[in-house]
């Protein structure tokens, strides 16, 4: 299992702060935001993230038949605190064989969904939003709208804004995004207090960059 952050957009290895510089930084792209090595799935995990995040920890509730909560992440530096959270999930897919799903909050310029995503820049890009929303999912009884991200072919990216911070839900295999409407989502903030769910727990989403990032 890594131990060191990595890039948020890339994945790869980042340059330490250092006497000259506080920040964390990409030789591709410049000073980011440290992803941190996941959190395995456990409730330690989520009690950790709940008390660092700046951001929603967002989780789908009730999950849909059969899903997991597969692992946690994080991107932030200890001067300013979590401000990029990721949920991750897996299941069975509404094909054949299992599908995963990350659930991203973040403060805009983090680049953790675009990076999960496969896009270039570190938001959705230009023109997002434009038309209607593809879907919408129920944040505390309010419908909130997710328009389609044109993302790497294997998987299916939506993307949308809730309590001023991006949200993404980042399905593979691409023909799971269904999910997003067939299961009828909603989301819970997983920092808030009355949220003592019991959550079923799986081993560590392979979506989660757990390798070494040199």
């Amino acid at each position: 299992m890594r131990t060191a952050p990595i890039c948020p957009r890339c994945h790869g290895s980042l340059r330490a702060p250092s006497a000259w510089s506080s920040a964390w930084r990409c030789p591709e792209h410049g000073d980011v935001l440290p992803l941190r090595p996941p959190r395995h799935p456990a409730p330690a995990a989520l009690e950790a993230v709940r008390k660092i995040a700046r951001v929603p920890v967002w989780l789908p509730w009730p999950l849909p038949p059969g899903w997991l909560v597969t692992g946690f992440a994080e991107a932030g530096d200890e001067r300013t605190g979590t401000r990029a959270s990721v949920t991750a999930l897996s299941g069975p897919s509404v094909t054949h064989g299992p599908a995963d799903l990350l659930v991203v909050a973040e403060e805009p310029g983090a680049g953790v969904g675009a990076g999960f995503a496969g896009l270039g820049g570190p938001d959705p890009g230009e023109g997002f939003g434009a038309g209607p929303p593809n879907a919408k999912i129920d944040i505390r009884g309010h419908p909130a709208s997710l328009w389609c991200v044109q993302a790497a072919p294997d998987r299916a990216v939506y993307a949308g804004e809730a309590l001023g911070n991006w949200l993404w839900t980042i399905f593979w295999p691409a023909e799971s995004g269904c999910l997003i409407a067939l299961a009828e989502l909603s989301l819970r903030d997983l920092r808030e207090n009355d949220q003592d769910l019991d959550l079923p727990y799986g081993a560590l989403s392979p979506r989660l960059p757990d390798g070494d990032a040199s």
